[in-house]
């Protein structure tokens, strides 16, 4: 089993790929450690798989799973995790805007004893309205509604224990919200400033409509961070005040009707119908909430289902390699 794994997953990266290559395997040899590199083809439609293919065939250590489309960047990283058998995990970007020469900082913070290392882009040469100002806002209500202070949440470029990256499920865009996911398991998390060069070549996958669907996935991450192992705590909750109250209408309709003997149904029909209304949907919201319980039982259950479909996977036997050298 090799020490560190480096999962990179790729998407239109022609340009890119080659060059990448060189620079993670001549850092990692000069690391000294065993390893092995894990490409993710994430439905590429260029010469991206093709590329890849043909490392893997001169390279026993590089690992190439590709899938059958294109799933997305959480789902490409989710097949490189369960793919990868080194004891550290470290997850980059195929696009040539993390550094493969600061992998070695990655590395010596878990060496250190830290379950999650973070990169963190102090210096970006994004554009300020469209990504840096949108991003800066995202980060800093993610801190603030996860509890984990790191000021990056958004890079891909992070380093973790195997142990801790395999207990959290990845589905959806929730690669950006490990660290928090992590937090919730007791994890140890560290942050260190990473470069954030221009892309070299390419063009970027990343647009402003990325950075919206972000305040959403913060909605979905405080509600898991808190309630993901008692819905009902929450549901429930407003289940019943929703019913205490349509109650409570109810009942003082049916005194003032037997004190007054007037027609409260004519009167107060709007208060008939409020009364339940809430009744209702109290009586929805506890529903909602066990069946939230059921889900939390069975998540536990572990389905082993993935959020991906791995077309094929490609390794050269290290008796291969010696053939051709």
């Amino acid at each position: 089993m090799p020490r560190y794994s480096i999962v990179v997953p790729f998407h239109n990266e022609e340009e890119n790929v080659t060059k990448l290559y060189d620079r993670v395997k001549d850092v990692m040899e000069h690391v000294g450690a065993s390893f092995e590199m894990v490409f993710v083809d994430d439905g590429s439609r260029d010469r991206t798989y093709r590329l890849l293919e043909e490392i893997a065939a001169v390279d026993s250590r590089v690992l190439l799973v590709k899938l059958r489309r294109n799933f997305g960047q959480t789902s490409a990283l989710a097949a490189g995790f369960d793919h990868a058998s080194g004891e550290y995990v470290l997850a980059m970007d195929g696009d040539l805007q993390h550094d493969p020469t600061e992998i070695p900082a990655f590395l010596s913070k878990l060496e250190e004893g830290y379950d999650v290392v973070s990169g963190w882009r102090s210096q970006r040469g994004d554009n300020m309205v469209l990504r840096r100002v949108p991003s800066r806002i995202a980060n800093w209500l993610m801190a603030r509604l996860s509890g984990v202070d790191i000021h990056d949440f958004g890079t891909t470029f992070k380093a973790y224990r195997r142990e801790v990256i395999h207990n959290i499920p990845l589905y959806g865009e929730m690669h950006r919200f490990i660290p928090a996911l992590a937090s919730w398991y007791g994890a140890s998390i560290c942050e260190i400033p990473i470069s954030n060069p221009a892309r070299e070549a390419g063009r970027s996958h990343y647009g402003i409509s990325r950075t919206f669907r972000v305040f959403f996935d913060l909605l979905t991450i405080r509600f898991l961070l808190k309630y993901m192992t008692r819905p009902l705590h929450f549901f429930g909750g407003f289940g019943a005040l929703s019913i205490f109250s349509g109650g409570g209408i109810a009942i003082w309709l049916l005194v003032h009707k037997l004190l007054t003997g007037h027609d409260v149904a004519g009167e107060h029909a709007p208060w008939f119908i409020i009364a339940a209304v809430l009744i209702l949907a109290g009586i929805q919201l506890v529903g909602v909430g066990l069946l939230g319980e059921l889900q939390v039982r069975h998540f536990f259950t572990q389905s082993q289902r993935t959020p991906y479909t791995v077309d094929r996977i490609v390794r050269m036997k290290p008796s291969e390699e010696s053939l051709l050298h």
